[in-house]
């Protein structure tokens, strides 16, 4: 073997020892980032927990006067207006008017009835009743529509309505004189199709005989403008935002991470997403991580909006886009669009307004933003 031979082999080796040092020293690095980022120096109110685990969701405290309009109803509930003086006792003296007669005591308003949250809703499904020449017990009618769920992707619905005129979910203890069927229009997959309603008709007319029901089945034609129309609406205001934070170091370690930003609130979904709760059991915005099974690090996150899901009082946006700046502070990155371009505050506060227009547009076609209906509708 020359000396030229054994100066490459040496220098081969070299370059191997050297080359596994520096991977080394990225994946070291990549740790620190992360470690560093959420470690516990700093009282940042976004990614503090305590012993007790209550969760710190970025953003979503809000000033008094735009606190949701449920709470405040409910301070309302909770303190009732007193119209008159309440006895005390047997002995308690009932005040009286000039003429020395008994003062009418006023009664305390009586609270209006809280609306129900049904299932079939008349603005988005296609609403069929059935009507009984005498009630029916609500387990027979259960038992005949228990296959009828869906009809292709589109659900189908039913509530009962008693000879007392209440409407409510069929249940098996009480007897009803009309079901109305509803099956639903437009979803994210699209509209109402002909086939689709022909099926549904079909299914229900079978139902009503073995029932005794008389069906008033709306004109196929006017069923599917309808279904069009709204699709139109929902293809318009199905709008999704997301902000992206890149590395502008070293990637971050998937497993410092992970645990890092479920401390910091987030959940994690089957399909890998990570979810920011909205304290109500629904969803507030999502993260991915923008990898693969086998990945161990990360250079991207995208928090992603789903606007038409979410009620604008928790100011979803901003709460998503201060996580995002939060997360760019900490891990060493930069907050950007999808085109990588960096997002100035300007640009988000533009955003921002728009989100606002989009909510009031919502409000106005009766499909407010984060409503029973939006979801069923956004689904």
């Amino acid at each position: 073997m020359t000396d030229l031979q054994l100066s490459l082999f040496g220098i081969g080796g070299t370059l191997v020892v050297g080359l596994f040092a520096y991977n080394r020293w990225q994946e070291y690095k990549a740790r620190k980032t992360v470690d560093t980022a959420f470690g516990d120096g700093d009282d940042d109110v976004l990614l503090k927990s305590d012993q007790t685990e209550v969760r710190q969701e970025p953003s979503l405290d809000e000033p008094a006067d735009q606190q949701p309009a449920r709470q405040k109803k409910a301070e309302a509930v909770s303190a009732p207006e007193v119209n008159a003086p309440v006895a005390t006792d047997g002995d308690a003296d009932i005040p009286e008017d000039g003429n020395g007669d008994a003062e009418e005591i006023a009664a305390p308003a009586v609270q209006p009835a809280v609306k129900k949250d049904l299932p079939v809703d008349e603005l988005i499904d296609c609403v069929v009743p059935l009507e009984f020449d005498h009630p029916v017990k609500g387990e027979k009618i259960l038992q005949e529509l228990h296959d009828l769920r869906y009809v292709g992707k589109k659900p189908v619905h039913f509530i009962g309505i008693t000879a007392d005129g209440d409407k409510d979910l069929i249940s098996v203890a009480h007897a009803y004189t009309t079901v109305l069927a509803g099956i639903r229009t437009v979803s994210r997959s699209g509209p109402l199709n002909e086939l689709e309603y022909s099926e549904f008709v079909m299914k229900l007319r079978a139902a009503a005989d073995n029932l005794g029901a008389h069906p008033d089945v709306p004109d196929m034609s006017r069923v599917i403008n309808n279904a069009r129309e709204l699709q139109q609406f929902v293809a318009e205001h199905d709008a999704q935002l997301s902000v992206n934070v890149i590395t502008t170091g070293a990637p971050w370690a998937l497993h410092t991470l992970l645990a890092a930003l479920e401390k910091m609130g987030f959940d994690q979904r089957p399909d890998g997403r990570l979810m920011m709760p909205d304290g109500d059991g629904g969803s507030l915005f999502t993260l991915s991580l923008n990898t693969e099974v086998s990945d161990t690090q990360t250079v991207k996150l995208t928090l992603l909006l789903d606007v038409p899901c979410v009620t604008p009082a928790r100011d979803a946006f901003g709460a998503m886009t201060a996580c995002a700046k939060s997360l760019a502070a900490r891990l060493n990155g930069v907050v950007v669009d999808d085109g990588h371009h960096r997002i100035p505050d300007t640009s988000l506060e533009e955003i921002a307004q728009q989100v606002q227009e989009f909510y009031a547009a919502m409000e106005e076609a009766q499909i407010p933003a984060g409503s029973p209906r939006a979801l069923r509708l956004f689904s």
